[in-house]
């Protein structure tokens, strides 16, 4: 498979701007599913437990979603689905391929006392899959938008 820079490009901004989306949206799906997780936090209290933590957090966050979305658009015109469900297919793969991590993540995690416990919790579950399959919509979306061949 070659890796097209332009192609790949547009896909980070498409990680970027779904990561946004999430990060927008995640103070709603915390009052709904009851659980104050928040990904940002996760990230930046790995690196430090000052007041930069949110903003160190965000961008990790964002790279993160640059990145996968980089990946994604050289993979996804090469996934035998419907381009509409390409973007949540990936979404629902990344969470289910990371959800064991929390495990880890509650032992050995530096801030792990300051972190909600999310294994065994359904509602943390739930709320982690309606996080990536938004994700991976406004991805996928965005991504085909970003990267339609010029005969369309």
């Amino acid at each position: 498979m070659r890796i097209d820079l332009n192609r790949s490009l547009r896909g980070a901004l498409a990680g970027a701007i779904a990561t946004g989306i999430w990060a927008i949206q995640q103070p709603i799906d915390m009052r709904i599913f009851g659980v104050p997780y928040d990904d940002t936090e996760l990230l930046g209290k790995a690196v430090t437990r000052g007041p930069a933590w949110r903003p160190i957090g965000a961008v990790m966050h964002l790279a993160n979603g640059a990145l996968f979305g980089a990946v994604y658009a050289n993979v996804a015109p090469h996934v035998p689905l419907p381009p509409a469900l390409k973007g949540p297919a990936a979404g629902m793969a990344e969470h289910l391929a990371s959800w064991p991590a929390v495990g880890l993540s509650e032992r050995f995690h530096p801030a792990r006392d300051e972190l909600p416990k999310l294994s065994g919790s359904r509602a943390a579950f739930a709320q982690a899959t309606w996080r990536h399959l938004l994700f991976g919509i406004v991805l996928g979306e965005a991504e085909r938008a970003l990267n339609r061949p010029a005969a369309e």
